[in-house]
């Protein structure tokens, strides 16, 4: 060991060269500091060269989050039907837990967080949650010990009296953040999975595919189908037993961690408080309470706009599931397990598929190309023994509707095998008031939608034998999708803004009774926005919007009234005008006009309710809905991948030398030659192409010319 250590000493010395005679520090009085420099450096030497410490987060993160997340995506979508084995891997990654505590800090915080903010502090807790995770240590609910807190709690749990303790043990509690962010990990993981597999017959809780998404599919492809079977399977969505969750989810995930991690999160009981409890507590007076100031990494809570439309939700999509310690992944799970009732039922729409000939729309034998437009009128009967027979089929969450074209016996035969595997796969005990069959002409009720047929009467035009032009009326049924004027009603009726039925009558809104006149028009205004853009694709969208503006404007003008002592609507309109634009309170003596004072900057200026004529509601959005119709995410994936390949670039490299055209290769060549010849000027030329260069290009020169001429001839 003596030897090793007299050795290496002795080759650092003569790396350093300190004591080669040419040396300057040869000199005896310096030897000394000689050597402990030298020796100083190779000790930084050695440590610069020494392996990553795997506790320091700064240098597990190596690559960006993003384009890790991208990569995710572009390898599912490329390899879809592959059984995934090492998700494992990508739970390592630190990167994809740093970009989960952005996003969780952000919805706790109510602002962004970008990666240099983030503390030293807080990446090394997140370090121990993702070592925790690996190693089998974390657990899920956790209520007094945790990896990591929220940037907003202050709290110090080790300082908590019994009492506190005990509260927090027993009664319901917000999901941990630690939790969230474990959630947001395997969320981000398992996504790109399951979305490059699961049916194009799903459209909810998906990126891109939403409730319009679903009315605009309905418009374009259940045209012409009589006979309805509308389904509610939103009991799935409550829960479902464990081992069946598993079972769906290792369909295509084999790995073991990420199962037993989901596993984990299903059967872990969650806390929550007795009903008696909360019987138990007395009722007290409601004091006046002052209002509470927001601190400043305090997010602020939805607006009174936001609230009222998240009040107008269909009731296909109210129901969001939440499966015990799962959280975000609580509707991801939910489309894993329906997605095989998908596949089951686009094994049916093949197998009830008989093509006619005599059909105007449907005559492939295969049944994917359309001969025709189905959102436009047929001028053929829709039903008979010469007719296509088909179903079609979609699912919005927990809800199916289904079409049939053909006799009622068809639906009845559907109805009775779907029963059977309900009850089969999801243990799902349905009957047939549950899943009951309807007729076009009742008019189905979907996402507050209501299909119903329209019989148009066009003319028709043809040359006969001998060029004469014959006119004559045609009859024809069109598929017409209106929003429902009754659950209109009812929705406003629930947010108390009117009452009754047949006559409804608007409500004054005493939740804007201490807002200004501004900040309320602002409001409502927003509120009027979302809605008309909600209605976008109904065939009665200005019908549906001027009655929703008529609600709201004579419930304003009803605070209006209380608020400012008015008395009566009439006034209020009087003074304020019909959008109620102008100011209703002056200043008590003798001031300037509100224009003089508004062109001032000293009061805020009023916005007038909009929509409040029937006229200045923009028309229904008819535009055609392509039959292989994708978000547009998914576009951009396939294209990447498309172009990515090896024989899609020879194939263009092959059509380009058919065509005698030039590559995109050859052409940035040929840009580069032209900027090497005349915009780099002659003494910066040498910088460019390296020393000793210069007198070969000048050499090169005159053959260059004739390709540059040749290349400009192309």
């Amino acid at each position: 060991m003596h030897q090793r250590a007299v050795l290496s000493s002795y080759r650092v010395l003569k790396i350093a060269s300190i004591f080669s005679p040419k040396s300057k520090f040869c000199n005896p009085r310096n030897n000394g500091f000689t050597v402990f420099r030298a020796f100083m450096y190779t000790s930084a030497h050695f440590n610069n060269r020494r392996a990553p410490d795997p506790n320091d987060p700064s240098t597990l993160m190596k690559e960006d989050s993003i384009s890790l997340c991208c990569k995710m995506w572009i390898d599912s979508f490329r390899e879809r039907n592959k059984t995934v084995s090492n998700l494992t891997d990508y739970l390592r990654r630190f990167e994809l837990w740093v970009l989960a505590y952005q996003k969780v800090s952000a919805d706790d915080t109510g602002a962004y967080m970008p990666r240099s903010a983030i503390t030293r502090s807080a990446l090394e807790d997140l370090l121990a949650l993702r070592n925790a995770v690996l190693d089998s240590r974390f657990k899920w609910g956790a209520r007094l010990e945790f990896f990591i807190k929220s940037p907003r709690d202050k709290m110090d749990y080790e300082s908590l009296s019994k009492r506190k303790i005990k509260a927090i043990l027993t009664t319901t509690q917000p999901s941990p953040f630690q939790d969230r962010i474990v959630q947001e990990v395997l969320f981000m993981i398992l996504e790109p999975i399951y979305e490059a597999r699961f049916s194009e017959k799903s459209f909810a809780f998906r990126p891109g595919r939403t409730a319009h998404t679903a009315l605009r599919v309905i418009r374009r492809s259940f045209a012409g189908y009589l006979w309805y079977i509308k389904g509610d399977l939103s009991t799935v969505l409550d829960g479902m037993k464990v081992g069946m969750v598993i079972s769906a989810l290792m369909r295509d995930v084999r790995d073991k961690k990420v199962v037993d991690l989901i596993k984990a999160a299903l059967t872990t009981p969650v806390i929550t408080t007795r009903p008696e409890d909360v019987e138990k507590k007395k009722k007290t007076k409601r004091k006046y309470q002052k209002k509470r100031v927001l601190a400043d990494d305090e997010p602020k809570p939805d607006p009174f706009w936001l609230e009222s439309f998240f009040g107008f939700a269909p009731e296909e999509a109210e129901k969001v599931p939440s499966w015990g310690h799962c959280g975000i992944l609580s509707p991801l799970l939910a489309n894993v397990c329906l997605d095989e009732l998908d596949r089951w039922m686009e094994g049916k729409i093949q197998e009830f598929y008989r093509p006619s000939k005599n059909d105007v729309i449907w005559n492939s034998p295969e049944g994917e190309i359309e001969q025709g437009n189905t959102s436009w009128p047929e001028f053929v009967p829709t039903s008979g023994p010469d007719k296509t027979r088909k179903i079609d089929y979609i699912r919005f969450g927990g809800h199916i509707l289904i079409g049939v074209r053909g006799p009622r016996a068809d639906a009845a035969t559907l109805r009775k095998q779907l029963i059977e595997f309900c009850d089969q796969k999801y243990m799902l005990k349905l009957d047939n008031e549950s899943l009951p069959i309807e007729h076009i002409t009742k008019g189905i009720m979907f996402l507050d939608h209501v299909l119903c047929r329209r019989v148009v009467y066009p003319t028709l035009r043809y040359t006969a034998t001998g060029g004469k032009i014959i006119s004559e009326k045609g009859v024809g049924t069109l598929l017409s999708v209106t929003a429902s004027l009754k659950q209109c009603i009812r929705q406003f009726r629930k947010l108390n803004f009117l009452k009754g039925d047949r006559d409804p009558d608007p409500q004054p809104c005493f939740r804007m009774f201490h807002a200004t006149q501004a900040h309320t028009n602002a409001q409502m205004n927003k509120l009027l926005s979302t809605m008309v853009e909600w209605f976008r694709y109904a065939d009665n969208r200005k019908k549906i919007v001027n009655f929703c503006s008529y609600i709201i404007r004579g419930s304003l003008a009803k605070l209006y009234a209380a608020k400012y002592k008015l008395r009566s609507r009439a006034k209020v309109y009087k003074i304020g005008s019909r959008t109620l634009s102008r100011p209703l309170k002056e200043k008590k003596g003798q001031s300037p006009e509100y224009h003089n004072l508004l062109r001032m900057g000293l009061v805020e200026s009023i916005d007038g309710l909009m929509y409040t004529r029937m006229s200045l509601v923009p028309e229904t959005d008819y535009t055609p809905f392509p039959m292989a119709w994708r978000p547009d995410h998914e576009k951009a994936l396939l294209e990447y991948i498309k172009l990515s390949d090896r024989k899609t670039l020879e194939e263009q490299q092959n059509y380009l030398k058919e065509q005698g055209l030039v590559s995109p290769q050859d052409y940035i060549s040929m840009l580069v030659w032209n900027y090497k010849r005349n915009a780099v000027p002659v003494d910066q030329r040498s910088l460019l192409l390296g020393p000793g260069k210069e007198k070969d290009d000048e050499r090169n020169e005159s053959s260059d010319d004739e390709e540059g001429v040749h290349a400009a001839e192309i």
